[in-house]
């Protein structure tokens, strides 16, 4: 066999020995614990039981993901608002049962033709389906903060209209919460929750922008703090910071119009005049060479 063949099985071989070194090395009291334990309550055995397998498949997850991998995916999730499809547990077992069944039909069809380029394509194809799941939640984050930074705006709005009509921050952010929709009133609903726990104002706003992660309501947040810390008037606080985000976004929205004209160019330049230019100038080439043709 050649080199290429060897490298192939082994992009094979060697996950599934650390699959199974994975199953192997598990520790043996822990589930000697865990079995007893079952044994003893067989009101819910079943419901162990059939828990005990996708909890064993997430710990080999957590096992073949690289260091700090979880972290970074947990913050991911967070930024994405924590999609109820697609918890932590469940991307830790996907991600490698994806790039397993690739690699199988990756040396399937290198051995059917066995080349450098099918062997990099089954490379590239396995790498990609691992990180497909990656890719969707980072998506997913990207429109979530930006959904938020657009409508950052009108909820200071309200907000300052709220307040000064009389209410408490707090109560019209949670007026805000109930009656608002969007990632933006579910991440304040989630922030009056950590306030009612026990959790201090300041740990709960700042908590509050590092999940987000966006770079407006990051500066909210800051001016928030320190109008609490210093005993300033909320009402001015968001009265000036309101009228800073209808300024960003206006320029968002103009700095998008000027890129435009640059987007549209290349659409224009190699999809719609060449068709044009062939509708117009063919006939009137093809008349040409016919009578030049017919002179000669």
């Amino acid at each position: 066999m050649s080199v290429i063949a060897w490298l192939s099985v082994a992009m094979v071989v060697v996950p599934i020995a650390g699959l199974a070194w994975s199953l192997i090395s598990v520790d043996r009291a822990g589930l000697a614990a865990v079995r007893l334990n079952i044994r003893r309550s067989k009101g819910v055995q079943n419901n162990r039981a059939a828990e005990s397998q996708p909890a064993r498949f997430v710990e080999i997850g957590e096992r073949l993901a690289p260091k700090g991998y979880i972290s970074w995916l947990d913050k991911l999730l967070a930024r994405a608002g924590r999609p109820s499809g697609m918890p932590l547990a469940r991307l830790l077992v996907i991600k490698p049962a994806l790039a397993l069944v690739a690699a199988l039909f990756g040396l399937m069809f290198f051995l059917g033709s066995p080349s450098l380029g099918t062997f990099l394509l089954s490379l590239f194809v396995t790498a990609l389906l691992y990180m497909v799941p990656d890719i969707l939640v980072h998506g997913r984050g990207a429109k979530r903060q930006s959904t938020i930074a657009l409508e950052l705006p009108n909820m200071l709005d309200q907000c300052l209209i709220s307040v000064e009509a009389g209410l408490g921050f707090e109560a019209a952010m949670a007026r805000i919460g109930k009656n608002g929709k969007g990632p933006l009133a579910e991440e304040i609903v989630r922030t009056l929750q950590d306030m009612q726990a026990g959790r201090s104002r300041k740990e709960s706003y700042i908590a509050m922008s590092q999940r987000v992660e966006v770079p407006d309501l990051r500066s909210f947040v800051r001016a928030i703090v320190q109008a609490d810390t210093y005993g300033i008037a909320i009402a001015s606080v968001l009265r000036v910071q309101a009228k800073q985000m209808r300024v960003k976004r206006r320029q968002r929205a103009e700095e998008k119009a000027m890129k435009l004209p640059v987007k549209v160019l290349f659409p224009l330049l190699f999809c719609i005049l060449p068709a044009l230019f062939t509708v117009i100038i063919g006939p009137a080439a093809i008349n040409v060479m016919n009578n030049f043709m017919g002179t000669l």
